[in-house]
C-alpha cells in the first residue's frame, strides 16, 4: 500500500510534528546564520535538556518545561553577550554543560524517566510523539511564524547590522532577545521529532543550502523553509519504513541537499555571469544607435 504510513496514528501525528519543525527551524535559522550565530540552536538544545528532565521529575508536560526553561536560558545567553565580555565563553559553556547534566541527573531521579527517554528527546522519536506534544508544538509553532513573518523586515535589519538598525530607532536589545527566545521556542518545537543535540542543524543546513543558489533574503527564507519541510517529512518517512533514526535521517537529507545545491551552484553563477556580459554588450551596442538617432533630429 503507497500511503501505508499514513493509517498508523502515531505517524499521523510525527508526519504533523514534521511539517511544523520543517516550518519554523528554517525560518528563524535564516536570523541565526545572518548574525553568524549558528550554533545557538545547539547551546539552547543542552540548556532544555534540564526543562525536559524537570517534567518528568514533576511529572508534568516535559515539552512545556523545557520551553520555559529553554526561554529562560536564551535570556541568559543573550545577557551574557550583551555584559559578559571576556568571561562570556566560559560562562556559556558551563550554562551548556551544566544544562545538559542536570537534565540527565534530574531524568534518572524521576519515578518516570529511563535512558529511553533520554535518548527520544535527544536523537528525536516518531513513537512517542502524543496528541498533547502535538497540541504544544501546534501552539509553539505558530508563535516563531508570528515572529518571523510578522517581524521579518525589523529582524533583518538588527541580524544584518545592529548599528545602523540602532540609528533608525529599532530596539536593537529587545529584538535580539525576541530572536533568542524564538530560537529557544523553535528547539522545544523540533526536539521530539530531529532531537536536541540535532535540531541546529536543521535549523541551520536549509538555510545554507538555500544561499547557495538564491540572492535575496525573500527568496533564501522562502526556499529555506520548502527545503526544511522537504527533509523532515522525507525523514520521517523513511525512518518509518527503515527503522532508522529521525533525527539522523532528516539532517542527513538536509546535509545531501546542500551538497547537491552547491554542485550546482557554479554552472548557475557561469550562467547568470554570461547573462550579464550579454546584456552589458547590448547596452553597448544600442547607446550609438540612440546617439545617432538623435544628431538626426538636431540636423
Amino acid at each position: 500500500m503507497l500511503f501505508e504510513f499514513l493509517t498508523p496514528p502515531f505517524m499521523q501525528r510525527a508526519l504533523i510534528a514534521a511539517v511544523l519543525v520543517g516550518i519554523t527551524a528554517p525560518a528563524i535559522g535564516i536570523y541565526l546564520v545572518q548574525r553568524r550565530q549558528a550554533l545557538m540552536g545547539d547551546g539552547i538544545g543542552h540548556i532544555a535538556m534540564t526543562g525536559v528532565g524537570l517534567g518528568f521529575l514533576l511529572s508534568t508536560s516535559p515539552v512545556w518545561m523545557a520551553t520555559a526553561v529553554a526561554v529562560a536560558g536564551a535570556v541568559v545567553m543573550e545577557l551574557i553577550r550583551w555584559y559578559g565580555h571576556t568571561r562570556g565563553d566560559l560562562a556559556l559553556a558551563m550554562l551548556f554543560y551544566g544544562g545538559m547534566a542536570g537534565g540527565v541527573m534530574l531524568i534518572n531521579l524521576s519515578d518516570t524517566g529511563s535512558n529511553a527517554n533520554l535518548t527520544s528527546y535527544l536523537f528525536g522519536s516518531l513513537s512517542t510523539v502524543s496528541e498533547s506534544d502535538v497540541t504544544a508544538i501546534c501552539v509553539l509553532a505558530a508563535f516563531v511564524v508570528l515572529v518571523t513573518v510578522g517581524l521579518r523586515r525589523q529582524l533583518f535589519a538588527v541580524s544584518q547590522d545592529e548599528e545602523f538598525a540602532r540609528v533608525t530607532g529599532l530596539p536593537v536589545r529587545v529584538l535580539n532577545l525576541l530572536i533568542a527566545v524564538t530560537a529557544a521556542v523553535t528547539v522545544t518545537v523540533a526536539m521530539r521529532v530531529v532531537g536536541l543535540l540535532l535540531v541546529s542543524a536543521l535549523m541551520v543546513v536549509p538555510v545554507a543550502a538555500a544561499q547557495q543558489i538564491t540572492k535575496s533574503f525573500k527568496v533564501t527564507f522562502v526556499l529555506s523553509v520548502v527545503i526544511g519541510t522537504g527533509v523532515t517529512l522525507a525523514g520521517t518517512v523513511t525512518s518509518y519504513y527503515q527503522d532508522v533514526p529521525p533525527g539522523a535521517t532528516i539532517v542527513l537529507l538536509a546535509i545531501a541537499v546542500f551538497v547537491a545545491l552547491t554542485a550546482l551552484a557554479a554552472p548557475l553563477a557561469k550562467r547568470r555571469a554570461r547573462a550579464n556580459e550579454a546584456k552589458g554588450a547590448e547596452c553597448t551596442l544600442e547607446v550609438p544607435a540612440a546617439r545617432r538617432g538623435t544628431d538626426d533630429l538636431r540636423v
